[in-house]
């Protein structure tokens, strides 16, 4: 079974702003106890084409293993690495994220897009972040008639940390502004 949910936040920043909040969430030691299942981001690979204003790049994200401890009890492992990969399009002012676990496929995957957007009502001055996650365990034996559970479980907890991120955008955002105006936050 597969458990997927999709959410959308407006945030009242300019595409610009939220953009650069994205890329620097991670790097704000202020973030730290929101955004505590992030263990460790490291930047594999970026491309600019410059001739479709397209920004490209690939991070690897080191997380604490989602789900229930006993569950990470039985598979013996407590960390999940994960895939990030990312294409900005300055011309089209959108930005694209798609995450998906690469270690604990065994047991788990998790995939999760989202899109960064000027808002359609007021472009200039609001984002749209449309988020969709897919959460499928994968049947154990031992898990088989827990695994419903364990993937609702997993919903709850993404949805928690997403919240958790998108608080930790708009403190970044308002920073940004502040950062702008020549204001020290």
């Amino acid at each position: 079974m597969v458990r997927a949910y999709s959410q959308e936040h407006i945030y009242r920043h300019p595409w610009e702003r939220v953009t650069s909040a994205s890329w620097r969430k991670f790097a704000d030691p202020m973030n730290k106890r929101a955004l505590s299942h992030i263990l460790e981001v490291d930047t594999l690979d970026h491309k600019l084409d410059a001739s479709l204003g397209k920004l490209y790049t690939t991070r690897a994200i080191t997380i604490h293993a989602p789900g229930p401890w006993f569950v990470r009890k039985i598979i013996g492992q407590d960390i999940c690495h994960c895939i990030e990969s990312t294409v900005v399009d300055a011309q089209s002012q959108s930005m694209q994220l798609s995450t998906r676990n690469i270690s604990l496929q065994n047991f788990i995957e998790v995939e999760e897009k989202i899109r960064y957007d000027p808002h359609p009502d007021n472009p200039n001055s609001w984002t749209v972040c449309k988020q969709e996650t897919s959460i499928k365990i994968k049947p154990l034996s031992a898990l088989a008639s827990m695994a419903e559970k364990i993937e609702q479980s997993c919903v709850e907890k993404f949805q928690s940390n997403s919240a958790k991120g998108r608080e930790v955008m708009e403190r970044m955002c308002k920073y940004l502004e502040a950062e702008a105006s020549g204001i020290s936050a």
